[in-house]
């Protein structure tokens, strides 16, 4: 049982930063110091891949696309299309207005139907920084990251500053790290700090890579829990081990 922010720092080879995970169900931002969460410093966000899935489907409804193509997208279309044609606005409120910013995305659907994407690129993945736009009420995740780092203790805070990582599917939207990055620096505006954000190529499966490693440390190794323990315990055992 491992915290998948910690791991995601481990696949980093980290132990102490913080790491913000946008994934399919969940989003969240967890301060790890020296391997230990930070409980105050951990933050959720209801807002993920699955729920900007749903919203690209609306979107798409409200175009001017053919809808009755629209009505036929499977859960897996709507994420193939998702990950080939969005994309994270460096300035969505200009964007928005500025119709010369739609560049537009083409996308063949299974049935062969084509249809065309504008706005509704960077609309999708917007909710992420902008909750309210699903009518969630808490603070978008850069607003969350610095709301984390604001937990952590003075002594620690300059190496989590050093080491904030991206995670998770739902990061890999391109412009998603500068975007990232240019909220922080907006909210540290004033304190003399100048943030960046780690986003490796590999970031949407970093929990996984980072699980591996830590498997593989020999110090692990007193922590599993063997097959024989939970055939005769059952998965209950689990807490009465860890």
């Amino acid at each position: 049982m491992a915290n998948t922010g910690f791991l995601s720092l481990c696949a980093h080879g980290r132990v102490t930063g913080l790491a913000v995970e946008a994934g399919a169900g969940v989003s969240h931002v967890t301060s790890v110091c020296l391997g230990q969460t930070l409980r105050k410093g951990t933050q959720r966000l209801g807002v993920a891949g699955e729920l900007l899935s749903s919203h690209l489907h609306r979107l798409l409804l409200e175009s001017p696309n053919q809808p009755s193509a629209l009505h036929a997208l499977t859960r897996k279309t709507l994420s193939q299309l998702k990950k080939q044609c969005c994309y994270v606005s460096l300035d969505y409120e200009r964007d928005l207005q500025d119709q010369g910013c739609h560049h537009p995305a083409r996308f063949q659907m299974p049935d062969g139907h084509w249809i065309t994407l504008g706005k509704e690129r960077f609309c999708c993945p917007e909710p992420l920084f902008q909750p309210k736009l699903l009518q969630h009420s808490c603070p978008g995740l850069h607003q969350l990251a610095w709301q984390s780092l604001q937990t952590v203790p003075d002594h620690a805070r300059r190496d989590m500053l050093g080491n904030i990582v991206l995670s998770g599917g739902s990061s890999m939207f391109p412009g998603f790290p500068e975007r990232m990055c240019l909220g922080l620096n907006l909210l540290s505006q004033g304190t003399g700090i100048q943030m960046d954000v780690l986003a490796s190529p590999e970031r949407g499966t970093a929990a996984w890579v980072g699980g591996s490693m830590a498997a593989s440390l020999t110090s692990f190794q007193r922590a599993w829990m063997t097959k024989g323990e939970y055939q005769e315990h059952g998965a209950e055992y689990v807490h009465t081990k860890f």
